[in-house]
């Protein structure tokens, strides 16, 4: 049994593209695009739009490759890239606005068994308020800690906490409505 060494072949593949060499550069589109897509969808709602950010974020991607370190994964690298991508989007086109709560719960969130379609847990995001629904994503989904959040966004940590709490509480409600009315008790 032969073993192959996917990190090394990876490391080949970066060199290549850093190089302009266009088939590796298709080869690296390829592999995380669609992994890549469904980040940018996590924050935009139209899949068209996400897909226009996706590939303006690739081309950061590859315009900005000879700065990978090698310290962490590629993968995440670019994530991180297609993140901000969508955040400086945001930003310049729906003008987020925060509400400056400083309370907030820190209650824990009802794990809903996966009895519900991707679908429709994206549908559920998809109509949260744009703050909660960006806080949620970079907490809830990319691991960002609220400090992070909150220096990423440009705004109060404690905002970030209390847009956390309320997109949780609405994401619960909605949660709640969904069992009751598939369980007809609504």
């Amino acid at each position: 049994m032969k073993v192959i060494n996917l990190h090394q072949e990876e490391n080949e593949l970066i060199l290549l593209a850093v190089e302009n060499n266009r088939q590796a550069q298709q080869r690296i589109y390829t592999l995380f695009s669609p992994k890549m897509l469904s980040v940018c969808r996590q924050y935009i709602k139209d899949i068209h739009q996400a897909e226009d950010l996706m590939i303006t974020a690739f081309m950061k991607v590859f315009t900005n490759l000879q700065n990978f370190q090698h310290k962490g994964s590629f993968e995440g690298w670019i994530r991180r890239i297609m993140v901000n991508e969508c955040i400086s989007f945001i930003r310049v086109e729906k003008k987020l606005k925060y509400i400056e709560d400083e309370t907030y719960f820190e209650g824990s969130f009802n794990n809903t068994e996966s009895q519900f379609a991707i679908a429709d847990i994206q549908f559920l995001i998809d109509s949260l308020p744009d703050g909660y629904k960006m806080v949620f994503n970079l907490y809830a989904i990319e691991g960002f800690k609220h400090h992070e959040i909150a220096s990423m966004l440009g705004i109060k940590e404690g905002t970030s906490k209390s847009q956390l709490s309320h997109a949780r509480k609405m994401l619960q409600a909605q949660i709640n409505t969904l069992k009751n009315y598939e369980y007809g008790t609504e």
